[in-house]
């Protein structure tokens, strides 16, 4: 895909904030910090639109990024080590479990793990759930500059297993610190997004679509 632009847009607390245009929406989960924003970032080629740090828990709401004016990315709360309070984080949990049972616009989930690492608990948690409700899922495993080559394979294949992917969920294996994986997860993504339409091709077609008033002619 060819981006030509990308902006954050809003970040939403709950339904009353999301966006109502109708664009559709890639979600994007994983624990507090592996790397979501970086991914966002390398692939819309910006270096600071999703913003990064080190203190797990810094996304705290749904960030919405709109691209190219014809779709969402939208940047979950992270997951498992978020310096948060219990009860902050049942709230997360909650707005993020309705907006995935209900949210019309979502295309695809990305499930976004550490490919040094096997799956954590969190991360099987949440792919159970996503393949309980029957959501469309794609694993992006990150991190793949700090895995030696030649064991890419067995930490994807250890990857999958804990999480018990089905046969159909692609998994790509992604790098932030260079394109690896870029071309292909763009590829995986726009089989779902389907022909986009920007918002303001939106616009025209929603105002073509009015009936034609005419005023009453005077009787003669």
């Amino acid at each position: 895909m060819n981006v030509t632009s990308s902006e954050f847009m809003i970040s939403a607390v709950g339904p009353k904030q999301y966006p109502e245009d109708g664009l559709p929406e890639i979600a994007l989960a994983g624990r507090s910090n592996v790397g979501k924003s970086s991914l966002i970032n390398r692939m819309l080629r910006r270096k600071n639109l999703a913003r990064t740090s080190s203190v797990p828990g810094k996304t705290q709401h749904m960030n919405y990024y709109l691209v190219n004016r014809s779709f969402f990315f939208v940047d979950f709360p992270g997951y498992g080590f978020a310096k948060v309070s219990k009860q902050q984080r049942e709230a997360w949990g909650h707005m993020i479990e309705a907006y995935l049972l209900e949210r019309e616009t979502l295309k695809l989930v990305v499930m976004v793990v550490d490919l040094r690492h096997p799956p954590s608990k969190d991360d099987v948690k949440m792919y159970e759930w996503l393949s309980h409700y029957e959501r469309p899922i794609c694993v992006v495993t990150t991190k793949a500059d700090k895995v030696p080559k030649t064991k890419w394979q067995k930490h994807a294949k250890v990857i999958k297993q804990d999480l018990g992917m089905r046969p159909g969920d692609p998994l790509v294996m992604f790098s932030s610190e260079n394109d690896m994986g870029k071309e292909e997860l763009w590829s995986v993504l726009e089989g779902y997004l389907g022909e986009l339409k920007t918002l303001e091709q939106r616009a025209a077609e929603k105002e073509a679509a009015q009936p034609e008033t005419f005023e009453d002619e005077p009787a003669e």
